[in-house]
């Protein structure tokens, strides 16, 4: 029956071209309205890190003093040099890494090619097997060299490619801020998005070319950048050891629930210990808080996005009730035909069925359509200077939603009409003949 179903509907189609084309159009530019903005969305929410963002922990201690206190208040969202150290010393994860962001000067030996700034990540061993890095070659640093200062790097793949053609650099000298530094590793195309292992840089831009030692970056006084809140006077050094500012960012990989809690207790009672000490005046305050709850937490989608996407549902709602009345001016106009088909003994379910079908092929041919709307769309998107716009390209999970919801939505809007159609009395409509 759905054969002879999607026959009639084809029929119908050339019967009433102009309305059938009316109703395409309709679901079409809802359609592209819809998934150019949930394709965008879809693309900054989703998991930066899937398969490990579950066991990845964000930890946040409370350090500050008394001063502009509030209960409850939210902790300070970055550790203290001092804090970031002693975690990292005591080791009580499965894995864990403390980083933040720098800058460097980059010298190439490679003729042509003078002395730039380049974006820099100091962190600790863990960094990369704890956030599944890729090597094109070599491998990160050890745990030994973060505790001998060693001058080490990392770099991507780009910068590898700009001073070094490309080729395996790993056991290359390179000069940065005008010491040297052996290449141990290069990095293969490695871009979460977003960049939730650090929220104070732009999440969607550009990601670091170097990657080193924080020690050593200590040693050496290197640049450091993103966020840094001071409560007492830091004296001459912000970055010092024992500093009352926060400015780096703390993970730690706990396996299972069970280390979860384990390490809450710990942090907990790491608090408790700093303010009998006299490091911390205020109450015991810490957040664990896993890869996606942090993401949410900072509300790393832009509220623009949110708007354009609910924005986007409601257009493809106005479009659906134009379609709702489109169709029931269609099939009312076919009441004769139906009326004959019921005298002949055809059921009102399957009157029902068959506007259904038709109205589903109507959806089929939106969401052909629409897909052309929805890449149209999302090549605009592209071309704004935000720089999570390059992100907007259409996966092929989103074209499978694409149709999903186009005769999706055909259908739902086909409801009332294909009702209305199957309460069609026959023998009215055969008087009237």
């Amino acid at each position: 029956m759905f054969g002879y179903y999607l026959h009639l509907a084809l029929r119908s189609f050339k019967r009433n071209k102009a309305l059938t084309a009316l109703m395409v159009l309709a679901i079409a530019l809802g359609i592209g309205a819809c998934m150019t903005t949930l394709t965008v969305f879809h693309v900054l929410s989703g998991d930066p890190i899937p398969g490990r963002s579950g066991n990845l922990y964000y930890v946040q201690l409370d350090p500050q003093s008394m001063r502009g206190y509030q209960p409850g208040e939210e902790p300070s969202a970055q550790l203290t040099r001092f804090d970031a150290e002693e975690l990292l010393r005591e080791h009580r994860g499965d894995q864990q890494a403390l980083m933040t962001s720098g800058s460097v000067s980059v010298t190439p030996e490679r003729a042509g090619l003078v002395p730039f700034l380049s974006d820099s990540r100091y962190a600790s061993a863990d960094f990369f097997p704890m956030f599944d890095v890729p090597f094109l070659y070599g491998n990160g640093w050890s745990a030994k060299e973060d505790a001998a200062h060693a001058r080490v790097t990392v770099i991507s793949k780009s910068l590898n490619q700009r001073l070094f053609n490309g080729a395996n650099s790993v056991g290359k000298t390179l000069r940065l801020d005008q010491s040297d530094f052996t290449i141990v590793g290069v990095l293969d195309d490695w871009k979460p998005t977003p960049a939730f292992y650090d929220m104070n840089q732009d999440t969607f831009g550009d990601r670091e070319d170097v990657f080193l030692p924080f020690s050593t970056s200590r040693d050496l006084q290197m640049t450091r950048g993103g966020s840094l809140d001071c409560w007492n006077d830091p004296h001459d050094d912000p970055t010092g050891l024992n500093a009352p500012c926060v400015w780096i960012q703390y993970w730690v990989q706990l396996d299972t629930p069970a280390k979860a809690q384990a390490y809450r207790d710990y942090l907990t009672n790491y608090s408790e210990q700093q303010r009998k000490a006299g490091r911390y005046e205020r109450p015991t305050n810490i957040r664990l808080r896993k890869v996606m709850e942090w993401l949410t937490f900072n509300k790393v989608v832009p509220s623009d996005v949110v708007l354009q996407l609910w924005l986007g549902f409601g257009f493809l709602l106005v479009c659906l009730v134009n379609t709702v009345g489109l169709l029931l001016a269609k099939f009312l106009r076919r009441s004769g035909e139906i009326g004959v088909r019921r005298a002949l003994g055809a059921s009102r379910m399957d009157i029902f069925k068959q506007c259904l079908v038709e109205a589903g092929m109507i959806g089929l041919a939106g969401g052909i359509v629409g897909l052309g709307l929805s890449l149209l769309g999302l090549w605009a998107v592209r071309m704004q200077p935000a720089s999570y716009a390059k992100l907007a390209h259409l996966d092929l999970g989103m074209l499978l939603t694409t149709f999903v919801l186009a005769v999706a939505a055909s259908l739902l809007a086909g409801l009332l009409p294909a009702w209305s159609a199957m309460q069609v009395t026959p023998a009215i409509q055969l008087k009237s003949q």
